[in-house]
């Protein structure tokens, strides 16, 4: 790593932040909103956006800094196991092609803003309801703490802050005014604010890759070269080399599968959905997104290439910007080092309004003031997205960027365990809402319990998301064990509690809300109040 400040790398990257900073206060002007007092406005730009700005949303929301940072640094510390993102991508899209209009369509008709929305509107059920976000919130914060150690690997790949033995406020005072601003400039605009931005970071992310998939491999010699080399440290590391060895399969499969299942029960990847203005904005965007699975392909190639360039970082998320700083021209590097900044605030800015979305609407108005009214809903939910960013801020701080990361694999485990109750819903009507919840926390309990016991080189416990499959004896996702086990739990309790004639919610949705559009009659967009059978 270059000693010093990168200049030139910094004064890019200053500038495109402050341009990203302008962008985001002023997108309270863009689309103005006759109410701005309503969670509709702030939390989902007022589920106005079309066909491009939800796709650039959506892939800001999806593709994160830690995306940019993480995947080649897979590639680059384990080989090809690491393309296992590639996979899990592609299969993600054609189960939301099936999902998301429905979602959208019933969330519109009865103004749902969170998932746990339309969970207690279809299950009759607060306390499943409560059980979705809380899972939402859990799973969400160490998310967002990862992009803000994405924006700290770029601070300090350039030099910014000092060394290990400089004054921890000075050598951590470049974060703190990233995550000021954006906490101010989200505070202010809502969804509006990374809407607006994702159209820069995206054009940035799509310019810095197809630059470094030729000007890197021409400096290096070309593919065969960098193919060679990383085969070489492969090979040398372990047996099996470049390709993972056959013990390591059922994890690479089981990992694509689970996190395909998972993406999209985020709240963040919900709160980018229902900002859209039609059913058809959903379908159109599922078909296009793919995309970016290219993207991501060759970005994750960026591996291999810090391999052959010799990068040696002590720290596996530094070694892509490390990459760009030994390769790029110090101008074009500052450009890449602010793709990867901004590819953080973008994703951070929807997470914390998801979370405060779910806080908002779930926690604040189901229990603690059934009457709150638009206004006090949006006060609420802007002061907690703030103490959100504040909660991931303090996470990073304070905690090993390593923590991090595999408490966000951890999240990826609970929030998988949603999938019965909101995919389910969309579907069919027969699980009972109790057996929901029991398969749920057998789930939650599994997955936490089983990651624990999981020891790295550096951690004794939650250090990776794999384990032995009960049964089966082979290594595999514990969020899909998990998951495994709260389906069949939930299925068994269903039969049990349904020949028991257990009462259930009342359903306030009815068939034909799940095909419903924006033009229809009778669509509605504030959330009718709770009836009283809804509240067990």
């Amino acid at each position: 790593m270059n000693d010093g400040v990168n200049g030139v790398a910094l004064a890019v990257f200053i500038f495109f932040f402050l341009a990203v900073t302008a962008m985001g206060f002023l997108a309270a002007r863009w689309r103005k909103a006759e109410n701005e007092h309503s969670l509709d406005e702030w939390g989902l730009g007022g589920r106005s956006f079309g066909t491009w700005v939800t796709w650039f949303l959506l892939g800001g929301d999806l593709y994160t800094a830690y995306t940019f940072v993480a995947v080649p640094a897979a590639i680059y510390a384990a080989g090809a196991a690491g393309f296992f993102a590639v996979p899990y991508t592609i299969l993600v899209y054609p189960l939301i092609f099936t999902l998301l209009p429905r979602l959208w369509s019933v969330s519109h008709k009865h103004g749902y803003v969170t998932t746990s929305d339309f969970v207690r509107g279809r299950w009759g059920s607060k306390g499943l309801s409560l059980a979705v976000a809380l899972t939402g919130i859990l799973a969400t914060m160490p998310y967002i703490a990862l992009q803000l150690v994405g924006i700290q690997a770029v601070l300090d790949v350039m030099g910014v802050g000092g060394g290990e033995d400089t004054n921890w406020f000075v050598k951590d005072l470049p974060l703190l005014i990233a995550f000021g601003v954006l906490a101010a400039y989200t505070y202010s605009s809502g969804l509006r604010a990374p809407a607006l931005i994702a159209f820069v970071k995206d054009t940035l992310i799509y310019i810095v890759i197809a630059v470094a998939i030729i000007y890197i491999p021409i400096k290096l010699g070309g593919f065969d070269e960098i193919f060679a080399s990383a085969s070489e440290k492969y090979t040398a590391a372990r047996a099996g080399g470049l390709v993972p060895p056959e013990a390591g399969q059922w994890t690479y499969a089981t990992l694509a599968l689970g996190s395909a299942l998972a993406l999209f029960m985020y709240p963040h990847s919900i709160t980018a959905t229902l900002s859209s203005r039609s059913r058809e904005v959903i379908r159109r965007n599922t078909t296009i997104l793919p995309l970016y699975s290219l993207m991501l392909g060759l970005l994750a190639l960026l591996g291999f290439m810090a391999v052959a360039a010799g990068v040696k970082v002590t720290n596996g998320q530094l070694a892509i910007p490390q990459l760009f700083e030994n390769m790029f021209p110090a101008w074009f590097a500052g450009v890449a080092f602010a793709a990867i900044g901004i590819g953080a605030l973008v994703p951070a800015a929807i997470m914390s309004i998801a979370a405060a979305n779910l806080f908002t609407r779930n926690i604040y108005k189901d229990f603690i003031k059934p009457d709150a009214t638009p206004e006090q809903e949006t006060k609420v939910s802007k002061l907690v997205s703030l103490l959100v960013k504040v909660g991931a801020l303090v996470f990073v701080l304070t905690m090993d960027k390593t923590v991090a990361i595999n408490f966000q694999l951890l999240g990826g485990i609970w929030i998988l365990q949603t999938f019965p109750a909101l995919v389910g819903g969309l579907f069919t009507r027969w699980f009972h809402r109790w057996a929901l919840l029991a398969g749920w926390a057998v789930g939650m309990v599994y997955g936490t319990v089983a990651a624990y016991g999981v020891a790295s080189p550096t951690q004794k416990h939650f250090g990776g998301s794999s384990k032995e499959i009960p049964g089966i004896g082979e290594i595999g996702y514990i969020g899909l064990t998990a998951f495994v086990l709260n389906v069949v739990v939930t299925v068994v309790l269903t039969f049990v509690l349904r020949a028991a004639k257990a009462p259930e919610g009342v359903d306030e949705t009815s068939p034909q809300d799940y095909t419903a559009d924006a033009g229809d009659p009778g669509v509605q967009v504030e959330l009718p109040p709770a009836t009283a059978d809804s509240a067990h």
